[in-house]
């Protein structure tokens, strides 16, 4: 027959501890800024182009000479309408003016 006296508690046996590694992932976003620039230079060449026109005139210079032929020596009889004759007033010898 069994006689039950009841439950006792024994010591616990304590095992070594089993080791269990849990990785856990956290993923974190570092902004990294590499900045640029770029910079337009517009190249603006003037080209300056000479010309040089050219114009010719002409000037006629015309010029005019009146003078009196001398009379006709002596035993010349100068031709008719030759113009000798009297002096016009106003030509021939006059009074000297000194300048």
């Amino acid at each position: 027959m069994f006689l039950n006296c009841g439950t006792q508690v024994l010591p616990a046996v304590v095992h070594p501890t089993k080791c269990c590694v849990k990785h856990r992932l956290y993923n974190y976003v570092i902004p990294e800024i590499h900045p640029s620039h770029t910079t337009t230079v517009n190249h603006i060449n003037y080209q300056h182009q000479h010309s040089f026109p050219h114009t010719e005139s002409v000037v006629n210079e015309v010029t005019n000479t009146q003078s009196c032929a001398p009379p006709p020596g002596p035993g010349m009889v100068p031709p008719q309408g030759s113009g000798f004759g009297p002096p016009m007033p106003g030509f021939g010898p006059g009074p000297m003016i000194p300048y």
